[in-house]
């Protein structure tokens, strides 16, 4: 009897997995892959959601092959990356990160880049890249600063969260909403399907 493969997601983002749960698909294992997330000199935004995305997805399949009981899966790997002109923002950690961030991205448009990887049990290796566009409103430091108080920043692309408080701030959004939220679903699930992932398999069991 043959073993269907395994969805093995190289990402341990909370709102990743619940965009994927949202899809009904369940991660038969989160396996995060940590790398060294710094641009390249003069790396333009789009190159470096691709790039890191390929190389979180190449770091867990290496990890799993030193497995004994490794067999071959999906995996699955993305990264988010917000700029402002060729500006990469960064994910922010500390009070001045996500001021700087708030300050640019006040009353003016930015891109939300999203790179996708897919190595299938084959071994072949396949990407999207997704962009959206997200405008602002202008921020008072008022504002700012009560947003700052909420810690919902901490560790998000460009220093904000769209699905949390930060949704008030956008203006105008075209493209993908999942996306910006972190993994754009369309993108996603039609990578998997087009690489013969039962996707739907889980469908008929879901509750509203």
């Amino acid at each position: 009897m043959s073993i269907l493969p395994k969805l093995v997601l190289a990402s341990g983002s909370p709102r990743r997995i619940e965009l994927l749960q949202q899809a009904g698909i369940e991660p038969d294992r989160v396996l995060p892959a940590g790398v060294d997330e710094t641009p390249l000199r003069a790396e333009h935004p789009r190159s470096l959601a691709k790039r890191l995305s390929k190389e979180k997805a190449e770091k867990a399949l290496a990890s799993l092959q030193t497995e004994e009981d490794y067999a071959p899966s999906f995996v699955l790997a993305a990264d988010t990356v917000v700029a402002v002109g060729r500006r990469i923002l960064p994910k922010a950690e500390t009070f001045d990160d996500v001021v700087n961030c708030l300050g640019l991205l006040s009353g003016r448009s930015h891109r939300v880049y999203s790179g996708i990887c897919l190595i299938t049990p084959a071994g072949k290796l396949r990407q999207r890249l997704v962009e959206t566009r997200v405008r602002f409103k202008r921020l008072p430091r008022a504002e700012i600063d009560a947003y700052v108080a909420s810690g919902e920043w901490r560790g998000k692309a460009g220093g904000y969260a769209v699905q949390g408080l930060a949704g008030a701030f956008v203006v105008k959004l075209v493209g993908s909403y999942t996306n910006v939220v972190g993994l754009p679903l369309y993108e996603t699930v039609a990578l998997l399907t087009g690489e013969g992932f039962k996707v739907h398999a889980n469908w008929q069991s879901v509750r509203p």
